[in-house]
C-alpha cells in the first residue's frame, strides 16, 4: 500500500457487460499493480446482471431516483449475482492479468456496517446505507500486495444481507480506507454541462444547478451527490472517467488531469482542462462513522 492510500475504482455494470472496456480497464488495472503492488482498491456493481436475473425469474425491476428498489424475497437472487458469479468473474480476469485479487463484500472482516435505507414515503426494501466500518481488512491486503475486490452487499446488525448502492458503497470505502483518490468508470468521460461539454472540475453549486436543468439526471444524480459528499467529507478527489479510456486510470493514478474531477471548492467550469485535485494521505487504521 502506498503512503498516499490507495486508489479506489468503482466499475458499474456497464463496463462489466463490455467485454472490450473491460479486458482494457483489467490491463491498466494490471500495470498499476505491477508498479505498486496493493496500491488498488476495487468497488463493483452488477446492475444489468442483476436485472436480468429478475427477469429471468419473472421479477419486476423497480427504481426510485435511480436506485434499484429491492424487496426481501429478491435479496437471496441479487447477492447471489453481485457477490457470487460478477465477483467471481472479476476476480477471475484480474487474476488472469496477474492481479492478486481478493474477492470480498462490504460486510467482510467489518469493513462496513450498514442499516436498511430510509427515504420519506418510498419503501426500498432490502437497499442499505453504510453507517461507518473498519479499514483493518482492506489494509491487510493492500499491505500484502493484494487487491481487494468488494461487491455492493452489505450486512446488517443482524447479519442479514443489504443491496447497496455501488457508488455509494464506493463512496464510502473510499472513505474508510482514506483513499487518495475515487475514480468512477463510466459510460461517458466525464459530467457533461448545460452545453454538452465535458466539464473538468465539478463543485456541489453547480451540480445542484445541472441537475436542477436536466443536464444531469437518471443514475448520474445520485453518482454526483455522492461524489461531492465524499470530497466534502473527505478531501477525497473524485473523478469520473470514460470506461473507453483505461489509460485514464495511469494518469490519475500519477496525479495528472483526467474526466471530471468532483471537489469541495469552486467549480472551473469548461472544457477539459485544469490541475489534478491534491491527494490526501493515508490515515492511520480507525474505525469511524460514515454521515448518510
Amino acid at each position: 500500500m502506498t503512503s498516499e492510500g490507495p486508489l479506489v475504482v468503482k466499475l458499474g455494470g456497464a463496463l462489466i457487460d463490455n467485454a472490450h472496456a473491460l479486458r482494457a480497464t483489467i490491463a491498466a488495472i494490471g500495470a498499476l499493480e505491477a508498479v505498486a503492488p496493493g496500491s488498488t482498491v476495487i468497488v463493483h456493481g452488477g446492475g444489468s446482471a442483476v436485472d436480468r436475473q429478475r427477469a429471468r425469474m419473472g421479477m419486476e425491476t423497480r427504481r426510485h431516483e435511480g436506485i434499484r428498489i429491492t424487496p426481501p424475497e429478491q435479496m437471496e437472487q441479487i447477492a447471489a449475482v453481485l457477490a457470487g458469479a460478477t465477483s467471481a468473474r472479476l476476480t477471475g480476469a484480474l487474476l488472469a492479468e496477474g492481479v492478486r485479487a481478493v474477492g470480498m463484500t462490504l460486510a467482510s472482516g467489518g469493513l462496513t456496517r450498514a442499516h436498511v435505507a430510509v427515504r420519506e414515503g418510498v419503501d426500498l426494501g432490502r437497499v442499505g446505507e453504510i453507517a461507518g466500518g473498519c479499514p483493518d481488512v482492506a489494509h491487510a491486503l493492500l499491505e500484502r500486495g493484494l487487491v481487494p475486490v468488494i461487491s455492493s452487499v452489505a450486512a446488517d446488525a443482524q447479519g442479514a444481507p443489504l443491496t447497496v448502492n455501488a457508488d455509494d458503497a464506493a463512496v464510502a470505502v473510499a472513505r474508510i480506507v482514506a483513499a487518495r483518490a475515487l475514480v468512477f468508470l463510466t459510460d461517458v468521460p466525464g459530467v457533461r454541462g448545460a452545453e454538452g461539454q465535458i466539464l473538468s472540475r465539478l463543485d456541489r453549486s453547480a451540480a445542484e444547478s445541472l441537475i436542477a436543468s436536466g443536464a444531469i439526471s437518471g443514475g448520474m444524480i445520485p453518482k454526483v451527490r455522492g461524489a461531492i459528499e465524499a470530497a466534502e467529507r473527505c478531501g477525497v478527489p473524485v473523478v469520473f472517467a470514460g470506461l473507453a479510456d483505461p489509460a485514464a486510470l495511469a494518469t490519475i493514478a500519477a496525479g495528472g488531469a483526467a474526466g471530471t474531477s468532483v471537489a469541495a471548492g469552486p467549480a472551473a467550469h469548461g472544457a477539459q482542462s485544469g490541475s489534478p485535485a491534491t491527494p490526501v494521505r493515508a490515515q492511520p487504521a480507525t474505525c469511524m462513522e460514515v454521515r448518510s
